[in-house]
């Protein structure tokens, strides 16, 4: 067991031609995960750091024949395995936090920057899982061309180790054989409802509505101030066993039901929004328990995909063919995970630049 990313990577099997490999695997993929931490956003600045930071570089591996060149990335990068590189992540992840606690979202995101219209290929979207207690991506899968999430997130859930962990994902994976795959895997979910789900929704909507039905369910108020406004947040939680497995009796382990209402006002304008979401839950009826947990699954907005965007530019990121776009993006939940394991209270944009001209911080951070 080694917690250290550069031995994960050292066991990927490389399937180009021995004997015709001028630059190995494990210097490519250093190489290319030291750029990233150190502000590198494609590979044109990745063979220039390589480059400048080389002998450094040789303190981890031999770098024999130097740095390639941003095009050899690029075409290393297109025929890398992906499935490879993702197991090689699971299983560092894995050494990092061997038991998951705590809520792990699961959430789609686009990458705008790969679609490619020349070739005809549409924008990658990858289905991340996100530990919210930890603040680790501990996965990620691509989604096909010709399908959806529905089919990536099951791939996913395989790749995970779950044990006693809460799942949560949005109405898209509100699916009976999802379900049934999060309590094989050891863990609860909560799972948001939208109108895709049949009669469902409307049943768990009419229950709620209902006060002679919802007479016993159990709530849970919070408020809280912040960007100029007001937000007072009520979780209500109901056992709706006897009620709703005579309806929908194919959910493995439906518990609970819950419908969380959330009022705005702004302080200036005195202007109010509302807004009502419903989902279902394998957990017991704990408002408390299912309130934090129904808000913890947007922290995958604010720490994941927020983070890409801004501070990895993600969605800026040209790079298109192949496998590229998948494999470059392992690379960037791989450098966000160890620049969030280092404990200090800098920003994430200014532990990159630390990174760049600090080469003890740059070493730490590959510890991490």
């Amino acid at each position: 067991m080694t917690t250290n990313f550069i031995d994960h990577i050292k066991a990927i099997e490389d399937h180009r031609i021995m004997g015709m490999v001028t630059y190995p695997l494990d210097e490519v993929l250093l190489t290319t995960l030291v750029g990233v931490l150190c502000r590198a956003d494609d590979f044109d600045e990745i063979e220039l750091l390589g480059q400048e930071h080389l002998n450094w570089l040789r303190q981890f591996l031999p770098f024999k024949d130097g740095i390639p060149q941003a095009q050899t990335f690029r075409k290393i990068f297109r025929l890398l395995d992906p499935q490879a590189l993702e197991k090689a992540f699971s299983s560092w992840v894995a050494d990092l936090q061997k038991q998951i606690s705590g809520v792990v979202a699961i959430d789609g995101k686009t990458l705008r920057g790969s679609k490619h219209d020349a070739g005809g290929k549409d924008a990658l979207h990858i289905v991340s899982a996100y530990a919210h207690e930890a603040g680790l991506v501990i996965g990620q899968r691509a989604v096909d061309t010709k399908s959806n999430e529905i089919t990536a997130i099951p791939e996913l859930l395989d790749l995970l180790i779950l044990n006693g962990a809460i799942v949560t994902i949005d109405a898209m994976g509100t699916q009976k054989d999802i379900a049934a795959k999060i309590r094989k895997r050891k863990a609860d979910y909560v799972l948001a409802l939208k109108g895709n789900q049949g009669t469902l929704h409307d049943d768990v909507e009419d229950f709620f509505n209902d006060p002679v039905l919802s007479a016993d369910s159990h709530d849970h108020r919070a408020t809280s101030f912040g960007h100029g406004r007001i937000e007072e947040r009520v979780c209500r939680v109901a056992d709706a066993r006897p009620w709703l497995n005579e309806r929908h009796p194919d959910w493995v382990d439906l518990n609970t039901i819950v419908e969380t209402m959330a009022t705005r006002t702004n302080k200036k304008t005195g202007a109010i929004s509302r807004e009502t979401r419903l989902y279902i839950s394998s957990l017991p009826p704990d408002p408390v328990l299912i309130a934090a947990a129904c808000r913890s699954h947007w922290s995958v907005e604010n720490n994941l995909h927020w983070q890409l965007d801004v501070t990895f530019r993600e969605d800026e990121c040209r790079t298109r063919k192949d496998h590229a776009p998948l494999n470059f993006a392992v690379i960037r939940h791989t450098a966000l995970n160890m620049l969030k394991r280092e404990p200090s209270k800098m920003s994430l944009k200014r532990k990159r630049l630390k990174a760049a001209v600090n080469p003890e911080f740059r070493k730490m951070l590959l510890a991490c």
